[in-house]
């Protein structure tokens, strides 16, 4: 990766190559979109260009829905599993939670992450140097234990849909974990080919998906309150296994962190927040229209939700026997299902099932996208992933490998992967809802820091007793952070040598310094520690380089001093600075580390020059494993040699490559 043509009209030859016409077609294919700019550009919920005026609210509403929306299709079923009779009542703690917790949350991050970024982006923030880094890679694989859980759940909640109907071919029963994994490659297929029409698919299917379960859910009511006496046994039977209602509420507060996952879908509706068209007058610094129909976005799913979790919660419990509900029953993972067979007929229960298959087989398109983009945001940004994962394809490949491992561990059983499904929300919603206590905090907003940090309190809560009741979802998450982590940093170290500037700028003075010099032959650059001298030590300097380099006599000499502002970051552009003070010139120049900047600096004066560049340096003292620790932990360490290995990669031709001189 090099960035520094980008400001070079005048090079001679591009610093970066287009692949040559002998490479593999597959590769071209593969690649496709690979560009320095794909970081803002993530995968199938790209930014739009500026050409692009967005969709309505509520059509975009429908792609987030379709992860929000779906999990109506194991959500009751899990409900009554985790509560039992009680499952209504554990319901409503869940929608308060999600009205009076999540919404809020969210709607403060769209607020403050208008561009797609999430919650991840406002913690990111927070911490400075590789304390924020590590902290986001943590989070990126509480994010990923989210999205490709959601693949594998719902993909496998879908295949229960198949072989649960009773117009399915024999040999399909027990068949759930092919099914699967031939859903997840259907899906894989689909993202390779290209993903462009999501949001006109995503409007159908959530239309048709609602307006089923609105049938399914009235007629359910009408057999209710057809037959009161089912209302009668339900209450009957709470009322035998718990002793006042105080025990009822007390039991419903305790089992409702295993509902958690019908929360899932607000970190999508953030994501895909620069497809909402907002109003002719937002900008990118102020998207005022964006952020109002995202609330609005957010509020509408929210509401819609909670409607359909309270009545599919008491039309199964009160309707479906409770046995059906356990491994092996009819209603496991499908209760809606099973009522829409039950009451409607084998036919519309079959119309019912195609509609729930394609639901939640998008709604692992919706989260696929949901990594797409969120891994090129930030792992090639901080150098810890390689440049093709900025492409959508090759991503694809990899989180589709990971679904299939995670099929088949599982053996595509809903109720196994929600401990870990609600576990990755969990974790997301308790740091979004922590960072919007900081956000508001920040700003001065006394109570709203208290409201968002009693939120957070409760989702601490929620997130400790799922991970205590079901720790397999904190240890698939922990070999997902694992994972990250050290794939994340072996890719730091083999790209530490790359140089990483974006561009490469003059001030006023800088520019007319270079111009000044290189009239008088190829720059010569001394490279000196950046910190306050003396006309007397800038002299000594100056004098001990010619003497032990060997510098032209009377060759004028620029001093270069290189800052490092922040070591952990990986690429950045850089503004070159001059000043002439103690008697010398200075070009000044911040960056992440020493030896990628001066060598990004020496490039682009070449190309500014036409001119082949030298740099004069000193040896370091000191042990070569520790200055090359303190190279890429700290950006500094023994300067000469690494600059030198940076160059000689970014440059394969010798006689283009700026010189490097130690004395």
């Amino acid at each position: 990766m090099t960035g520094t043509q980008v400001d070079s009209s005048d090079s001679a030859e591009p610093l970066e190559r287009e692949p040559s016409a002998a490479a593999p077609r597959w590769r071209a294919w593969l690649l496709e979109g690979l560009s320095e700019q794909s970081a803002k550009h993530p995968g199938p919920h790209a930014t739009p260009d500026a050409e692009h005026q967005g969709h309505k609210w509520w059509r975009v509403m429908c792609l987030t829905g379709v992860d929000y929306f779906s999990t109506l299709g194991y959500q009751p079923g899990i409900a009554a599993l985790a509560a039992g009779l009680l499952s209504p009542l554990a319901t409503l703690v869940l929608i308060a939670l999600t009205l009076l917790g999540a919404l809020p949350v969210y709607r403060r991050v769209a607020k403050e992450s208008p561009h797609g970024e999430g919650s991840i982006a406002m913690l990111e923030r927070l911490l400075p140097w590789w304390a924020g880094k590590i902290f986001v890679l943590v989070l990126l694989g509480f994010a990923a234990t989210d999205f490709l859980i959601t693949i594998t759940l719902s993909g496998a909640d879908a295949s229960a849909h198949v072989v649960e109907n009773p117009f399915a071919p024999h040999w399909m029963h027990g068949g759930n974990t092919w099914i699967t994994l031939l859903l997840i490659a259907a899906l894989g297929a689909v993202f390779l080919k290209g993903f462009k029409e999501a949001i006109g698919i995503a409007v159908a299917l959530v239309a048709t998906y609602l307006t089923l379960n609105v049938v399914v859910l009235a007629v359910s009511a009408w057999q209710v309150l057809s037959h009161p006496v089912k209302i009668g046994d339900w209450t009957d039977a709470m009322t035998a296994e718990h002793s006042s209602p105080l025990a009822m509420v007390g039991v419903a507060l305790l089992v409702f962190p295993k509902l958690a996952l019908g929360m899932s879908g607000f970190e999508t509706g953030v994501a895909v927040m620069p497809q909402v068209e907002g109003d002719p007058t937002d900008t990118y610094e102020k998207p005022t229209g964006r952020i109002r129909e995202t609330r609005r976005l957010l509020t509408t799913a929210a509401v819609i939700m909670s409607g359909f979790l309270l009545l599919s919660s008491l039309a199964t419990t009160i309707l479906i026997p409770q046995d059906e509900f356990k491994s092996g029953g009819s209603a496991n993972g499908r209760a809606l299902a099973y009522l829409a067979h039950q009451h409607l007929g084998e036919a519309f229960g079959t119309v019912y099932d195609l509609s729930t298959i394609a639901i939640l087989w998008f709604a692992g398109a919706s989260a696929l996208a949901g990594l797409l983009n969120l891994v090129p945001r930030y792992l090639p940004r901080y150098g810890m992933a390689p440049e093709w994962t900025r492409a959508v394809r090759p991503l694809v490949l990899v989180f589709m490998a990971a679904a299939v491992l995670i099929t088949l561990w599982f053996n595509a059983n809903v109720d196994d992967q929600s401990g870990a499904y609600a576990t990755g929300v969990l974790v997301l919603m308790l740091s979004a809802s922590f960072a919007s206590a900081v956000a508001v905090h920040q700003r001065g907003h006394r109570a709203a820091a208290i409201g968002f940090g009693a939120i957070t309190a409760v989702f601490g809560y929620t997130l400790v007793t799922n991970v205590i009741e079901r720790p397999d979802g904190i240890k698939i998450a922990m070999i997902f952070i694992l994972a990250i982590l050290i794939t994340s940093f072996a890719s730091r170290v083999r790209r530490a040598f790359e140089l990483r500037a974006a561009e490469v700028t003059f001030d006023e003075a800088a520019a007319r310094f270079v111009d000044e010099a290189a009239a008088s032959g190829p720059l010569r650059l001394i490279a000196n520690e950046p910190h306050e001298h003396s006309t007397r030590e800038y002299r000594a300097k100056e004098y001990s380089q010619r003497e032990q380099t060997h510098i032209p006599d009377g060759r004028p000499v620029l001093f270069l001093e290189v800052f490092v502002t922040d070591s952990s970051d990986f690429t950045a552009d850089l503004t070159v600075h001059g000043d002439e003070k103690h008697g010398v010139r200075r070009l000044r120049v911040e960056g992440a580390t020493v030896p990628n900047t001066i060598a990004a600096v020496m490039m682009r004066l070449r190309d500014r020059t036409g001119q082949v560049p030298h740099a004069y340096f000193n040896w370091t003292e000191g042990n070569p494993l520790s200055h090359l620790v303190r190279f890429l932990v700290f950006g500094d360490g023994e300067v000469a040699p690494v600059t030198r290995e940076v160059l000689r990669r970014a440059e394969p031709d010798p006689e283009r490559r700026p010189r490097i001189h130690v004395g």
